[in-house]
């Protein structure tokens, strides 16, 4: 039975006071018992000032990115280790926003679930199709090439660390989201290429996250598909009142 995981992405939003204003009221409503896994992952900046408020509640910290390499003259860049040290339980690893304005490459998404793992962080790995690619019909193509590429040398037993988040560029924060049933369908894919490389036991404990303008009126029905495991929920994370919501689906 895969752990259902919604995960608030930040983004560049939120001052050091207003993370910590929106964690508080998280938290005030939150509840326990709700049976799925929460992540916050703020901007770097905020991310020590809110580490104490969520040490034993029910939300993990994360964090937006990370560098593949320990530590050495990288300015501007943040190792593995320091998110540890700071606190951070998850990293998303490849967001489509990296890979459009910071050219990030598949293998360099590999390099990053490497690093990720070797530090003892859960990687929230992104994959996902542009419009074009979706319209010339090569969505599942693209995406399952993404989720083979960024896999590369991680072992079976890695893969209970990893979450997949399958965000098609074209639903990221432009107000459109994927029918249940093509976000459904691109799950399967991945879940299938995921089995293809692991074997089917991996491949159906593996945790899939939809992402792309997640709502609190479209989670109710996405995740009542049988491969969708959670959400990767960009902008409706940034008020307490919509991403609790999204928290307690029906």
């Amino acid at each position: 039975m895969r752990t259902p995981i919604i995960a608030g992405n930040w983004k560049m939003y939120k001052t050091v006071g207003e993370a910590v204003d929106l964690v508080k009221a998280l938290l005030a409503g939150l509840g326990s018992g709700h049976g799925r896994e929460v992540v916050v992952c703020p901007p770097f900046t905020a991310l020590y000032a809110v580490r104490p408020l969520l040490v034993g509640t029910g939300i993990a910290l994360g964090a937006q990115n990370l560098y593949h390499e320990r530590e050495g003259a990288f300015t501007g860049e943040i190792a593995p280790g320091m998110l540890v040290d700071v606190g951070c339980r998850y990293v998303i690893i490849g967001h489509s926003e990296r890979r459009q304005y910071f050219t990030e490459t598949d293998a360099g998404v590999n390099r990053k679930l490497k690093a990720a793992l070797a530090a003892g962080l859960r990687p929230i790995m992104c994959v996902g199709e542009s419009k074009p690619q979706r319209d010339a019909g090569e969505a599942e193509a693209i995406v399952t090439g993404q989720v083979g590429a960024g896999l590369v040398d991680i072992s079976a037993a890695q893969m209970a660390e990893v979450v997949i988040a399958y965000e098609p560029i074209w639903a990221i924060g432009t107000g459109d989201t994927a029918t249940p049933a093509d976000a459904q369908a691109m799950h399967l894919a991945i879940r299938h290429t995921l089995g293809d490389m692991y074997g089917d036991a991996v491949a159906q404990s593996v945790r899939i996250q939809y992402g792309g303008s997640v709502k609190p009126d479209n989670i109710d029905e996405l995740m009542a598909q049988p491969d969708i495991d959670g959400a990767l929920v960009g902008g409706a994370s940034l008020k307490a009142d919509s991403f609790l919501r999204i928290v307690h689906y029906q």
